[in-house]
């Protein structure tokens, strides 16, 4: 809410939360309709790890350092589209009983929609802007949301040392984890790249929300496979592995997304 208030909500916002909402949708679909995906990512637990990047906790951070402060609004949008998706789907998804139900649960996903921490960010930012206190707010809230931030990057590091405590080899790794893996840092990114190119988008834009589509994967998914009794063990190690991992891509990904402007 305070990124938002003292950025603003403006169309590359917008444009960058439905990229990110309509892809994974879209490649959800995607890879249970086609059996040679679905064989590779056989259930939600792997194809939501696959998809689902720590936009929040560490490609908020990464963007600041690394892109102007214009292109802030394109990382939010990303994220925003992201958590929108993560929590209106993953709890339906996940949940072994809503097999026998009718996904298109409208009560459910408005239930889901509002429970969403992005949608409540974004109706405090409306209610800001309806009172005309946007601009006091976001003054107010600029210090804590920076500071947010960087906690956030505690929070993963905190994460991460509960999962190596629990028992569990961690790089012991089958066909399916792999691909999961490699989808989240290297063909997701890819995807987002082409349809940067398609949709003309300058360099710092493309940066923006590639950078994000290769981040690790989302705490999000470990807590809601955990919340649902659902592989968490899988989510761990796909976690755990895309955050070790990402120490090198996301780097790697800069200098070849600065080689190819």
């Amino acid at each position: 809410m305070g990124l938002l208030l003292k950025e603003g909500i403006d169309i590359n916002l917008i444009k960058s939360a439905f990229l990110a909402f309509s892809l994974i949708g879209f490649l959800i679909v995607l890879i249970n309709k086609l059996q040679i995906f679905k064989n590779l990512l056989s259930n939600y637990t792997l194809q939501l790890s696959g998809l689902i990047g720590n936009t929040s906790f560490l490609g908020i951070p990464i963007a600041i350092a690394l892109l102007p402060s214009a292109t802030i609004n394109f990382t939010i949008g990303f994220d925003l589209g992201t958590t929108l998706f993560a929590w209106i789907f993953g709890p339906i998804l996940l949940q072994e009983k809503t097999k026998k139900k009718n996904i298109l649960n409208f009560e459910g996903l408005l239930k889901a929609l509002i429970n969403s921490p992005a949608s409540r960010g974004i109706i405090g930012v409306l209610m800001a802007y309806l009172f005309h206190l946007d601009e006091i707010l976001g003054n107010y809230l600029w210090i804590p949301a920076r500071i947010v931030i960087a906690i956030a990057i505690l929070i993963v590091g905190t994460r991460l040392g509960i999962i190596t405590n629990q028992k569990g080899k961690f790089f012991d790794l089958n066909k399916e984890i792999k691909f999961s893996i490699l989808l989240k840092l290297f063909i997701l990114p890819f995807i987002v790249f082409l349809i940067c190119k398609f949709l003309n988008f300058d360099f710092y834009q493309s940066s923006a929300v590639i950078l994000q589509a290769g981040t690790p994967t989302a705490i999000s998914t470990i807590l809601m496979a955990e919340a649902y009794d659902v592989k968490q063990e899988i989510a761990s190690k796909i976690l755990f592995t895309t955050t070790l991992i990402s120490i090198f891509t996301i780097p790697l990904l800069n200098i070849l997304l600065n080689a190819v402007n």
